[in-house]
């Protein structure tokens, strides 16, 4: 019987070619596990290149979408700008409220995202506006409540008459649907477009709180204006 030789058989050159080894007739079994460390090693070696190469890259932030608008009603937004304003003197008063018309909305609903509270200090005898914004449009105030400059007051200016907070029991939704009623539903229906905004202040010749429910971009330019008992939120008349 033959027995099988244990001496290692030497690869063919095509082979060997293909293992990166180069070997002469007195290649040896060791040569060969070496030339095979050496492949396995290279390979390796460029797999990790590749891996650090794509693990290298700075991460990009997420983007996160802007934050939305924050429409309220009067009574919420007066909330905020007179705890501001007690908070600069605490004898200080409102004398108006007022919103802003911006591009977040239409003032259909009462709502708007931009406040303005002024109030006066008699012992002071100065007078500051305070603005709450919720607005995400293009030149709105800062988010939050924003203290405007303070100026000189005078309490015998009729157009500044401060008022008691008790008398604001009607907030801007209740006007606007006041306003509907006498008006307002017609031109929504003819231009629906048209923005609704709000001014509060006291009749001094009536001694009633007194909402301004304005139909149009300003006041100036307003196609109806009507006036509601910011107390009562009966109907007073039509001012346009």
């Amino acid at each position: 019987m033959k027995t099988v030789g244990l001496t290692p058989t030497e690869p063919s050159a095509p082979r060997a070619e293909m293992l990166g080894v180069t070997f002469s007739r007195g290649w040896k079994h060791s040569s060969f596990r070496l030339g095979i460390t050496h492949v396995w090693f290279g390979a390796t070696l460029i797999l990790l290149a590749l891996l650090s190469a794509c693990t290298s890259e700075p991460s990009k932030p997420a983007e996160t979408a802007p934050k939305p608008a924050e429409l309220i009603s009067a009574r919420s937004a007066f909330q905020k700008v007179y705890v501001a304003a007690r908070g600069w003197n605490q004898d200080a008063k409102p004398y108006r409220l007022e919103s802003t018309v911006t591009t977040d909305g239409n003032g259909h609903d009462g709502k708007w995202a931009v406040w303005r509270g002024s109030f006066a200090s008699a012992a002071m005898r100065s007078q500051k506006s305070y603005t709450w914004s919720g607005s995400a449009a293009d030149g709105a105030p800062e988010r939050g409540v924003n203290p405007g400059i303070e100026d000189t007051y005078s309490p015998s200016n009729a157009s500044t008459q401060v008022f008691d907070i008790a008398f604001l029991k009607i907030d801007s939704d209740q006007a606007f649907a006041t306003a509907q009623q006498h008006g307002g539903d017609k031109i929504l229906e003819k231009e629906p477009d048209t923005p609704v905004f709000y001014v509060c202040d006291w009749n001094h010749n009536t001694n009633q709180l007194v909402w301004h429910v304005i139909y149009g971009a300003s006041r100036e330019g307003a196609k109806l204006t009507v006036a509601v008992d910011a107390s009562t939120g009966v109907f007073l008349r039509v001012e346009k």
